[in-house]
């Protein structure tokens, strides 16, 4: 705790119990805005671990299935086979305000098939690999989206936690160090007054006698 550099004066206090009172007021709802956002984020994690571990699980077999398929057909033939996709992808990207932080939210459209080759030069593998791509695929997007908004949600809750602390740990107790401080000095003030009128008092009734 340190005292801020104030002079001791009624109308300082007054204005130090005003700042102290909006400090404390800010500090509670900083403090639930915290606990809100550590809920959300603790939820939007646990939800990315569980879809985490299902895309994983569904690419190793995709990528199992293509390996096979790269291992039966000529380099040549899966080439051509890959060269000219006829799907087509549109992502849209919207941002929802959530306790006061944006968070994105994606769209995803296909259209179109994946398998657009002709199946007498290609290994049903292939076919099988490309469909697991297909079908995973909205999966990553929704990890993808899923996982900003885990690190949009960590920043804000890094910076929450620092204004928390630093109204908690730093200026409520400074201000009331400094609050102690001018109230004791007015006391001292106070006394030291009423003794001063007290001896001119005394020294008026001495002449007068």
């Amino acid at each position: 705790m340190a005292k801020l550099d104030v002079k001791p004066t009624r109308m300082e206090l007054l204005n130090l119990k005003k700042r102290l009172k909006s400090a404390n007021r800010g500090h509670k709802l900083l403090k639930d805005k915290q606990d809100g956002l550590m809920k959300q984020f603790m939820a939007i994690i646990r939800e990315a671990k569980v879809l985490r571990r299902g895309v994983e699980e569904k690419l190793s077999a995709a990528f199992k299935n293509f390996m096979f398929a790269s291992s039966m057909m000529l380099p040549e033939m899966l080439e051509s086979a890959l060269l000219y996709p006829s799907a087509n992808v549109t992502l849209t990207v919207v941002k929802k305000n959530v306790m006061s932080v944006y968070i994105p939210y994606f769209k995803l459209e296909q259209e179109g098939d994946i398998l657009n080759y002709g199946y007498l030069q290609t290994s049903g593998e292939l076919d099988i690999a490309l469909a697991a791509f297909q079908d995973v695929f909205p999966l990553l997007i929704k990890l993808a989206e899923i996982e900003k908004q885990a690190e949009r949600l960590a920043a804000e809750l890094e910076t929450t936690r620092r204004r928390v602390n630093a109204l908690e740990y730093k200026l409520i107790p400074d201000l009331r160090e400094t609050l102690k401080f001018i109230t004791m000095k007015l006391a001292e003030n106070e006394r030291s007054t009423i003794v001063s009128v007290m001896r001119i008092k005394a020294m008026i009734e001495a002449q007068a006698s």
